[in-house]
């Protein structure tokens, strides 16, 4: 189940060429699925499930504007001519999804916890606690 549809990916960004609709369809159901493996998504909660919406279309948003950069697998690009230097760095050049810090935090993903263990010395396993 894809968690928007291409007219909220529009009214989010801009309108889509008839070419560009057809594939934000498929990287919307995508990108769901990439957030169904991340996060436990209760259905019957709409809060949860609107914050699945701008979630997922942030994310096809990163990556189409990634591909008209066409920008693939380029990590710095550099250009002189003559006295003038331009150089670029993409934020995202294969277009992959991911998520902001922002995003895992409205989606309640935290990035671990913070724990210890006590080490056993010896032999003595029977009497640790």
């Amino acid at each position: 189940m894809a968690y928007a549809d291409v007219s909220d990916l529009e009214a989010r960004w801009r309108e889509l060429s008839t070419a560009e609709q057809e594939r934000a369809e498929v990287l919307l159901e995508d990108a769901s699925a990439v957030l169904d493996s991340l996060v436990d998504v209760d259905e019957t909660d709409t809060e949860q499930l609107e914050i699945c919406k701008i979630v997922v279309c942030n994310m096809v948003q990163r990556s189409m504007v990634a591909s008209e950069a066409d920008a693939y697998g380029i990590t710095q690009q550099s250009m002189t001519a003559g006295a003038y230097t331009q150089s670029v760095t993409y934020s995202n050049p294969s277009g992959d999804f991911y998520l902001t810090k922002m995003e895992k935090k409205m989606l309640g993903i935290t990035n671990g916890y913070i724990g210890s263990i006590r080490p056993m010395i010896g032999a003595d396993h029977d009497n640790w606690h």
